[in-house]
Parts: C-alpha cells; sequence; structure tokens
C-alpha cells in the first residue's frame, strides 16, 4: 500500500521515513523538494541516494488533487476546479494584485454551516478534505504560476539559510498570501487544516508567514480556541450583521454560538494571534443588513474589539434571494464605520465573469445533507 507523502506535515514525514529505515534529515530534504520544488517524480530528487529514491517509488506517491478546469478572468483572477474523488469537485482562486498574490483555498466538499448568502453552503455537505488535497491546492498554483512565469528552479533545493530559503521563494512564486475563504468551513475540519497551516508555515515547505495566512471562520467558538493554542495565524471572522436576531437568519451557527460568545472568543485569541485586531467580514445584502442604522449597532457592538473591516458586495448566484447593495447604501455604511474610527476597505469585486468572486464558488458536492433535496421540499410546502 502506497501514501500520499501530501498528506503529511513534518513530524509526519519524519515518522515516515523513520518507518522505511531513514534518518531525520530526509524528512527536511523530502519537504523542500516536495512543497519548495513541486517535484512530484522522486527519480528527479537529485540529492536523495538512488536506494531511497527506489523505496520511495516503492511505497510512496505524491498526488495532488486533478485539476478538471482552469479559468482567466478579464481581470486576471484565475479560478481552477479539481476533482477530489468520483462526483466531487472543489475550487481555488488566484487573486494576482500589484504587491501580492492571493490563494484562496477550500477545505471541504461543500459546507454543512448552510449560511443563506453563500453558494456553497447552499449546496450542502459532503465530507471534509484531505490534508493531501488542502495543500495540494497550494502545490499546483505554485507549479502552475511558477512555469508560467518562467521561473527556473535549481537542481537542489537546499537553502543556504532561512532568510535565502524564503528570498528564493519570493523570487519563484507569485502566492505571498493564501486565504482559507473557499469552499467549507476551515474549522469544522481542524486537524486537516492545521497541519496544512504548518505546512504553509514551515521554512523547509512554503515559508509563508502566519500574517500572511488568514483563517476565515463562521464562529465555531471552540474550535477559534484551539487554533489560537495550536497554529495561531491572521483570523477573519464572517459577521454579516450586528445583532443575534439577524444573524441566526444569515449565519445559523450563531443559534448555537451567539454574538457575544464569538467576540469574546476574537478577544481570547488576539491574546497570541500575529496581528492585533481581527478582521470582520460583512456580506453588504440590499435592504437586509446594509442600512445606516445597521453600522451605527454595529460601532458599539465592536467598540471593545481590536478590528477591520471588509465590507463585501454580495455576488449573485441563482435564486440566492438576495441583491447586492447599492454602491450609495455601502459607501454610507462605510462612512459610518469610519467615522467611528474603524479601518473599513470595501473588497474590490474580482473574477464576476468566471464566477469567482467571494461566495459564489461552487465546485461539484455530492450533498450528504440532502439540504437539496430538503429545500426543494420545503419551497413546495411553502407552495401550497
Amino acid at each position: 500500500m502506497t501514501v500520499n507523502l501530501l498528506d503529511f506535515g513534518a513530524e509526519g514525514l519524519a515518522g515516515f521515513c523513520a518507518e522505511i529505515g531513514e534518518k531525520p534529515f530526509r524528512a527536511r530534504q523530502l519537504l523542500r523538494w516536495i512543497h519548495q520544488s513541486g517535484e512530484a517524480d522522486f527519480a528527479g530528487m537529485s540529492d536523495l541516494a538512488k536506494v531511497l529514491r527506489e523505496k520511495l517509488a516503492a511505497t510512496a506517491v505524491v498526488e495532488p488533487p486533478r485539476v478538471i478546469s482552469d479559468h482567466i478572468a478579464s481581470d486576471g483572477t484565475r479560478k481552477w476546479l479539481l476533482s477530489v474523488d468520483a462526483g466531487n469537485g472543489i475550487e481555488m482562486v488566484f487573486i494576482p494584485e500589484t504587491n501580492r498574490g492571493t490563494l484562496c483555498i477550500s477545505s471541504q466538499v461543500g459546507c454543512a454551516l448552510a449560511c443563506t448568502f453563500c453558494s456553497t453552503g447552499r449546496q450542502g455537505f459532503n465530507r471534509n478534505l484531505t490534508v493531501a488535497e488542502i495543500i495540494g491546492q497550494l502545490w499546483w498554483a505554485n507549479k502552475a504560476l511558477g512555469e508560467e512565469s518562467g521561473s527556473e528552479e535549481t537542481e537542489s533545493p537546499i537553502p543556504i539559510n532561512k532568510q535565502e530559503a524564503i528570498q528564493s521563494a519570493g523570487r519563484r512564486r507569485a502566492i505571498s498570501n493564501v486565504v482559507f475563504m473557499g469552499m467549507g468551513e476551515p474549522l469544522a475540519n481542524f486537524e486537516n487544516v492545521v497541519t496544512a497551516l504548518d505546512l504553509m508555515l514551515d521554512d523547509h515547505a512554503y515559508g509563508l508567514s502566519r500574517r500572511r495566512v488568514t483563517v476565515s471562520t463562521s464562529g465555531l467558538v471552540p474550535a477559534m480556541d484551539r487554533l489560537r493554542e495550536r497554529c495561531p495565524v491572521a483570523l477573519a471572522v464572517s459577521l454579516h450583521a450586528p445583532n443575534d436576531a439577524l444573524r441566526d437568519q444569515l449565519v445559523p451557527i450563531n443559534r448555537k454560538y451567539p454574538i457575544k460568545e464569538l467576540l469574546a472568543a476574537c478577544q481570547r485569541y488576539l491574546q497570541s494571534a500575529p496581528r492585533d485586531f481581527i478582521t470582520f467580514e460583512y456580506v453588504m445584502l440590499d435592504g437586509v443588513n446594509d442600512s445606516v442604522s445597521h453600522a451605527r449597532e454595529l460601532v458599539q457592538l465592536v467598540r471593545d474589539t481590536p478590528c477591520k473591516f471588509n465590507l463585501i458586495p454580495f455576488n449573485p448566484f441563482p435564486h440566492s434571494g438576495y441583491q447586492r447593495s447599492s454602491p450609495e447604501a455601502v459607501r454610507l455604511f462605510r462612512d459610518v464605520l469610519m467615522q467611528a474610527g474603524l479601518v473599513t476597505t470595501v473588497r474590490k469585486t474580482r473574477g464576476d465573469d468566471i464566477a469567482a468572486a467571494c461566495g459564489q464558488l461552487a465546485g461539484q458536492v455530492l450533498d450528504k445533507t440532502r439540504r437539496v433535496q430538503r429545500s426543494g421540499y420545503e419551497a413546495m410546502q411553502a407552495a401550497r
């Protein structure tokens, strides 16, 4: 039986090497070949002994998800659809900007949290992604973007020191930031996400800064506390409402972990966070949560929580039941927050022509929750 080495973090890879009779430093070499160089063929790992390469070929693979489609929008945004098993696909998006490149990745096939304004949430949920399927998204994107930029890898990826490793990776790769804002709730797939995070931060793998890796959550409070203890990276919280009554409707997990508990968890997280603020994401829904009074209520809600706001114009999808707030409504809402001293940005809509914008990632999901069937039945009942 072969194992997929993309499923292993540094510790797991060291354990695998021990099992096949190899010393711990071999794990570091493998990390660099697999993640820094994007090498999937053991025969190409030139500084490994021939006997070890043959042993690896007999016992292991480096197997990321398979790319089904690859689309580039007019603004340069790029979306990949990846196959993770028969009938299930996930999507990831690369957003190029002047001073950074951000990869938005998925953590689950579908999502069980059923946020009403999210295309993924409307599909239902099938399963968690494995570590290989999560880190494989970054592996693929690095490889695709590196090859297209014409970058050349050296024969051996072994760096002289940490700083040289980071600078070398920066020259080769277009991806400077990773955000877990694709399909799924990352903290509902905690162990696999944390292992993938460890790889992203490892200097022998991707060497990303904690400040440049962001986990977004709808508010799984116990898992937020665990993340703070295990692997504190930048945190974004999908807030979307200034009170429990409205948030219960938009983000159903709020019924289990209401806003007061959520904000308390944010305060605790800041004790270990790499940034001194929490980012609150707030989708702007016309006539639902976008009034000046909502903004004023929001100011009072977060007055004791160091934060910044990212206002997200709603990206429509079929049968969503919502409309995007007008530019004037967004401006007035933003102004209320900014006049209260809250740093506030309005997310620029990207990738509209390839359905790559925030909240639109859909992939292909075999819905184990049967949400689609239930929704159809409920609609028929309501129509009677």
